[in-house]
């Protein structure tokens, strides 16, 4: 279990092992973390509250680092519930406690709490403004819409410590260490992915800004070497691929469009057309399956038609990648129906639509069943694919 982000910023965070769902949708197989810093100086300044449920444990953490002491100051980088919860219960503990937040985020306290005035202990800062607290010195950045517009950022001048909010954030409890990459990707294309360019934004206003250690509220505090982390998030918010590959992203009724998928995959695979990864989108984890298709260059979308329209799983994914931004890659189709087959175009009527997508011919129709035509057929696509 993490402890301490130094010895003046012990970690007051809390493990989230019950919740199934992150924001009621996205599966959190190993937990949540929902983390929370004090740095203990001359004043004391408390980084963020935790999810409801979880503040008499967090309340307790923070306790025992104050050591009998009162703290003065507590900061609220993000005012989505996750993270704000237990601001009554921290206000009411210690009623000199002043929260330090942006205008927006000011503005927001009522619709969260309307029983409560924090107003007159609440102070609104704006990008530049300053925090000292005796040894530690905080400059806020605005960072708006990462992801929600109130959002801010703190850097700690003496330890080189930047508070991201959200950003740098990743599913998963810190008891349960994994690689941070794969969980990061997920997190940031299914929560911030819309927001490239305002992610591109706050990069930019911190750029010359020397960060030792990053932060963030959800996952571990990273430190040492920072260039593969800005890397990945400099790909991501540019909405770039981080490899050359193919997602073949399948819904099947009776198997004949998942048979037409695999053996497309088959193909690219013996035709070195990269990384080939294959998701069910009936079975598999819809986040995951969205996440990938932003990792790999290409994609191929295979589904029925279904009552005069897409399959509901591939109209799903299909939405998702929309609403979170997907451009910029090669993508194949495949389509099967019976009798009247027009999953296909509808499902490039919904990827026109965004920009910088380039179809790949041809057009794969199944009827039923693969025929030998229809092999000929993916051949070609194959083909195609491999050389983009």
């Amino acid at each position: 279990m993490f402890d301490k982000v130094s010895d003046s910023i012990p970690y007051v965070g809390v493990d989230d092992m019950s919740a199934g769902l992150f924001e009621a949708q996205y599966p959190i197989p190993h937990g949540m973390s929902y983390n929370s810093y004090i740095i203990l100086d001359r004043e004391i300044a408390i980084m963020d509250s935790v999810e409801m449920g979880q503040g008499e444990i967090w309340l307790q953490q923070i306790e025992h680092h104050l050591d009998g002491r009162t703290p003065n100051y507590l900061i609220i980088h993000h005012m989505e519930p996750d993270h704000s919860a237990c601001i009554d219960m921290a206000m009411n503990r210690w009623p000199q406690l002043r929260i330090v937040a942006s205008q927006k985020a000011v503005g927001m306290l009522t619709q969260f709490f309307p029983e409560c005035d924090y107003s007159s202990r609440a102070v609104a800062v704006k990008d530049g403004d300053t925090l000292s607290l005796g040894d530690h010195l905080l400059t806020f950045y605005s960072a708006p819409m990462v992801h929600w517009p109130e959002v801010i950022v703190s850097y700690e001048h003496s330890e080189r410590i930047l508070f991201s909010a959200d950003a740098f954030g990743k599913f998963g409890a810190l008891q349960y260490p994994d690689a941070w990459e794969n969980e990061a990707r997920r997190y940031y294309i299914n929560i911030v992915g819309k927001y490239g360019p305002q992610v591109q934004a706050i990069m930019r206003k911190l750029d010359g800004v020397t960060v030792d250690t990053i932060a963030p509220l959800h996952g571990p505090v990273l430190r040492g070497d920072l260039t593969p982390y800005l890397n990945l998030y400099g790909k991501w918010s540019r909405y770039e691929p981080e490899c050359r590959g193919v997602l073949v992203a399948y819904a099947s009724i009776y198997g004949g469009t998942a048979a037409a998928a695999l053996k497309i995959a088959e193909m690219l695979r013996a035709r070195g057309a990269g990384e080939v990864v294959v998701t069910d989108l009936c079975r598999d984890d819809q986040s995951e399956a969205v996440a990938q298709a932003f990792r790999l260059s290409s994609m191929i979308v295979a589904a029925p038609t279904y009552d005069a329209g897409i399959y509901p799983a591939m109209h799903d994914f299909l939405y998702h990648l929309s609403i979170k931004n997907y451009r910029n890659r090669h993508v194949g189709i495949i389509e099967n129906g019976s009798w009247a087959p027009i999953a296909g175009k509808l499902m490039r009527g919904m990827l026109e639509k965004l920009p910088g997508i380039e179809f790949t011919n041809p057009m794969v129709t199944v009827r039923s069943r693969l025929t030998n035509i229809n092999i000929s057929e993916l051949e070609a696509l194959a083909d195609a694919m491999a050389a983009v």
